[in-house]
């Protein structure tokens, strides 16, 4: 049977050079003019020679360069989860009055434009903002709030690592020295000694999939070449910055990752995409790539191997869904993010339609301590069924919010109150979210949970990017639900019906709960709610035909995810909402 084509990614590979390209253009001319026309949709595709058709979808599809017009000075703020449940979503609402414009809006004169997005990685310090590239952080945003022009600086990411011998932070929190194993790799001429040591390391992917990484590289090695290595640095859960610190503060291990990898895979090309919510990872990790360069780590004669290997760092142009593989390689290829159903997988089929293998930060992050110190070594710690360590996030409302290392198999309570040291007076744990928007939300009395992606998934939760956001008890679960919702329906890529149009519907549904619930608390409902039933659980209640088929239906793990995320919302907090047992039983993960 053939496989299906994908013409303008043909076109692209027959017309050669960078498609990322195309939307960098685009992202100059929105910078210049506040917005793209459909003359410079023309002009543009003149230039590469390609339809207008795939240049105007590329622009439509992503936030950077399609949307509301753009000011002069233009402001992103964080709605993401951490930043929500830091004020209540009150920061958002004070920077439109304090801006004058309003969420999506451009002054008239074009001097100032507002635009929310879903995280901005300073979720330790919540709430947070980007002034142009000037990140605006803690509960005056900074001074932005008010309306201070001078921009204190952005507080660190806090790290630390419970690990003895730390792997991932094996750089930060363990000084272990920069470009020690790749080498003496290749002075040995031991590629099969890198996916040896990783194969039996047992290694998985930390994107959120955990899919076993030795298998995907050994895949793609079978494939012809040229192979291309893709690191997925588009970190676009809210609630994970752990990749945001590898990418600022150990870009060299990184890179030295990605060498590793390709030796294994044997490819000759690496490429990152670095979200352009992350403008400091950006600089850093090309800074990087320049200083390798120059040490002699990377190039067409790495270190007199004879063996050429490079990286081209490329920055994304705004969409969660970029982060999944399929709709990653079409970002890179200058095309809509729009996701790919699968078979065939990139490891066959890819980058410019040829074997490519996706992994993440955190993953490639994890390769150069592996091959130095033996698959074996790495696969003692954590647990049998997930051997290894995991880098968990901490939200703001925690008393020591950070990035820790630690290993796989720790109890949440160990994490949320020996490590985060529980939250910050006054607040109170109602909910936990674990793994960002598509992982779940769990109860207090569930956090004797193991961090292990199975017994997590039998609970209605998943692992997914490690992140543990805190949801405090002053947060209605209206509104929690009406977020969760809102997210999906802004950030899905609208390549199939289950997901584009049952996000949509569910935000509805959301929104009309929320307002029945107000108005019931104010005495105003147009029919008294009965006391284990209101108006605003019927509505909730209706949502449920609409996550099956989310669930069984949705071309990719975003629709999936999302309607176990919802389920496992309504199961936590099933009183509050007036839903019955058999109303929330639906809350534990789809089986599918």
């Amino acid at each position: 049977m053939n496989e299906p084509r994908e013409v303008f990614v043909e076109l692209r590979s027959r017309l050669g050079g960078p498609g990322a390209s195309v939307l960098d253009q685009l992202k100059r001319v929105r910078a210049a003019n506040g917005t793209v026309t459909e003359a410079d949709l023309r002009q543009l595709a003149d230039e590469p020679a390609r339809p207008v058709a795939a240049i105007a979808g590329a622009a439509s599809f992503y936030a950077d360069t399609g949307g509301d017009r753009h000011g002069r000075r233009h402001i992103r703020v964080c709605e993401g989860t951490s930043c929500v449940a830091a004020t209540g979503g009150e920061h958002l609402a004070r920077l439109e009055r304090v801006l004058g414009v309003r969420r999506g809006g451009c002054a008239p004169d074009r001097s100032v434009s507002l635009e929310a997005v879903r995280c901005l990685g300073f979720c330790y310090g919540s709430p947070a903002a980007l002034d142009g590239d000037v990140p605006r952080v803690g509960p005056d945003l900074g001074g932005l709030l008010n309306g201070d022009g001078a921009a204190a600086a952005a507080p660190a990411i806090p790290f630390a690592s419970t690990v003895h011998r730390p792997v991932v932070l094996a750089g930060l929190a363990g000084g272990e020295p920069q470009w020690m194993v790749w080498p003496e790799v290749l002075a040995a001429s031991a590629p099969d000694r890198v996916l040896a040591e990783v194969t039996a390391s047992g290694l998985r992917g930390r994107g959120g999939a955990a899919f076993p990484v030795a298998a995907k590289w050994a895949a793609a090695a079978r494939e012809p070449a040229p192979r291309y290595l893709v690191v997925n640095g588009d970190e676009g859960d809210p609630g994970s910055y752990c990749d945001r610190l590898l990418m600022e503060c150990d870009p060299h291990r990184v890179l030295e990752g990605m060498a590793l990898a390709a030796l294994a895979v044997g490819a000759r090309h690496g490429l990152v995409l670095v979200r352009s919510e992350y403008p400091a990872a950006l600089e850093r990790l090309r800074a990087a790539v320049r200083e390798a360069r120059a040490a002699g780590h990377l190039g067409e004669d790495v270190h007199g191997s004879g063996l050429g290997f490079d990286v081209e760092v490329v920055e994304g142009a705004g969409s969660y869904v970029a982060g999944e593989e399929t709709a990653l390689l079409h970002a890179l290829e200058g095309l809509r993010g729009d996701v790919r159903p699968r078979p065939p997988f990139p490891t066959t089929r890819g980058y410019l339609g040829r074997p490519t293998v996706v992994n993440n930060v955190e993953t490639i992050a994890a390769v150069p301590w592996i091959v130095r110190n033996g698959g074996a070594a790495y696969a003692r710690l954590g647990h049998p069924e997930e051997p290894g360590t995991k880098l968990v996030c901490l939200s703001a409302l925690f008393c020591r919010p950070g990035v820790y290392e630690v290993e796989l198999g720790v109890p949440l309570r160990h994490l949320v109150e020996e490590v985060g040291g529980g939250l910050r007076p006054p607040h109170a744990l109602r909910a936990l979210q674990v793994g960002g928007p598509l992982g779940g939300f769990l109860s207090p009395d569930q956090l004797d949970l193991p961090l292990l992606s199975g017994p997590l998934a039998r609970a209605g939760a998943a692992l997914g990017h490690g992140s543990l956001v805190a949801v405090d008890t002053s947060m209605p679960a209206v509104t929690l639900l009406r977020h969760v919702w809102a997210f999906g329906a802004a950030e899905s890529c609208g390549a199939c019906a289950p997901c584009r149009i049952g996000t949509r519907h569910g935000l509805e549904l959301a929104e009309r709960a929320e307002r029945a619930e107000r108005a019931e608390r104010a005495g105003r409902a147009e029919r008294p709610g009965h006391a284990d039933r209101t108006a605003a659980s019927d509505l909730l209640t209706a949502q449920e035909p609409l996550l099956d088929v989310m669930g069984v239906a949705s071309m990719c793990a975003f629709g999936r995810g999302l309607a176990d995320a919802v389920r496992s919302l309504t199961r936590v907090y099933r009183d509050e909402l007036g839903l019955g047992e058999a109303d929330a039983a639906a809350g534990q993960r789809h089986p599918g």
